[in-house]
């Protein structure tokens, strides 16, 4: 018999499908991010995405577990001085090297003088980060540094500037990953502490 006329070899068949099957792949996972851009733009459209609603989930948390050293001219804390707390306090990331974070301190210095805000430095230099709220204002009851950014991670931190909005207990009940001088969520914040009566 003719090697033409015979059955390929046991498996043959089976190398074809996983080769298809991998060939596939790529194109089903390009049509699956496709398929989520086109929603992402739908809901910009519409106004239903909010690219600064990330980690929006933290929100109803217990503070994580952390204690932060002193930044100058202040003073660090740690979780227990969150969970000692009997009224709300704003937590904020910053850093003197990132231009959002400068922009913001106006609004930080006009809300401090209606709500606690406890600082943290994030992967700064310590003489940086005073450098910055001499010259810029300092809005912190007290602050901590951050030197590495490992407090960060442990808050869900995708970037600075970002605040948390801390009630008494140490429960997370708001959190924004943008600036408090963006009005929409200086008024999200706004509506939270009326909530909760702050």
């Amino acid at each position: 018999m003719s090697d033409d006329l015979r059955s390929p070899p046991s498996g043959a068949s089976g190398d074809v499908t996983r080769r298809r099957l991998m060939m596939g792949l790529p194109l089903a996972g390009a049509a699956i991010c496709g398929v989520a851009f086109w929603k992402m733009l739908a809901g910009m459209q519409s106004g239903s995405f909010n690219p600064h609603d990330i980690n929006a989930p933290v929100t109803g948390r217990p503070v994580p577990v952390f204690t932060l050293a002193d930044q100058i001219p202040g003073t660090g804390f740690s979780t227990a001085d969150l969970r000692a707390l009997s009224k709300p306090v704003l937590i904020n990331f910053f850093a003197s090297w990132c231009i959002p974070c400068i922009a913001e301190m106006q609004a930080l210095l006009d809300l401090q003088k209606r709500l606690p805000i406890w600082g943290v430095a994030y992967k700064d230099k310590p003489d940086n980060a005073a450098g910055l709220l001499k010259h810029a204002g300092n809005p912190y009851a007290r602050i901590g540094s951050d030197r590495e950014g490992r407090v960060a991670i442990d808050w869900g931190v995708s970037g600075v500037p970002e605040s948390f909005l801390i009630a008494p207990g140490g429960t997370i009940i708001w959190h924004s990953a943008a600036g408090l001088d963006n009005d929409e969520v200086a008024a999200g914040l706004d509506g939270t502490l009326k909530r909760i009566g702050g």
